[in-house]
């Protein structure tokens, strides 16, 4: 099927574990709601060969936080190290709208199929399939959101 990249942008729910806990609720009821296929992501889980040869090709297929920022491990994400936030948005407590701002801009040079004009984007902190980077966004100081973005399949 081929490598599929995705994000999304949640309300911050106390922690990142805790966000991303109940972004993944979210998007299993939207793709397996009618229960059809699986009646929870429990279900889904369980079905090992499933996961490990095609996935969902969203946020369900990456199931870990790391704590600390570091090399890329499968099935998980990891913090955007502070030095990378100041590089891509100028501080190290970006807003959603610089977010966004930013995730726009990588996916139009991403279209353009520069060669390695995806590199030098906020989508170029990202590198291996299976995994994710998250970004822990800010309103006066305090977080209110995180954008998550990654990518599954091969």
């Amino acid at each position: 099927m081929g490598a599929s990249g995705w994000d999304y942008v949640t309300p911050y729910r106390g922690s990142v574990e805790a966000t991303l806990e109940a972004l993944q609720d979210e998007v299993f009821h939207e793709l397996y709601g009618d229960g059809e296929e699986y009646g929870s992501r429990a279900e889904l889980y369980a079905d090992e060969e499933f996961m490990a040869e095609e996935g969902t090709h969203s946020i369900l297929d990456v199931r870990r936080v790391a704590g600390k920022p570091g090399a890329a491990k499968r099935f998980t994400f990891r913090p955007l190290p502070a030095a990378r936030l100041v590089h891509h948005f100028g501080t190290d407590r970006p807003s959603v709208r610089q977010y966004e701002d930013a995730m726009a801009r990588a996916y139009e040079v991403l279209e353009s199929g520069r060669p390695g004009g995806e590199d030098a984007t906020l989508l170029g902190e990202h590198r291996m399939s299976w995994t994710g980077v998250h970004v822990v966004l800010h309103a006066d100081g305090r977080p209110t959101h995180v954008g998550f973005f990654g990518s599954s399949g091969d």
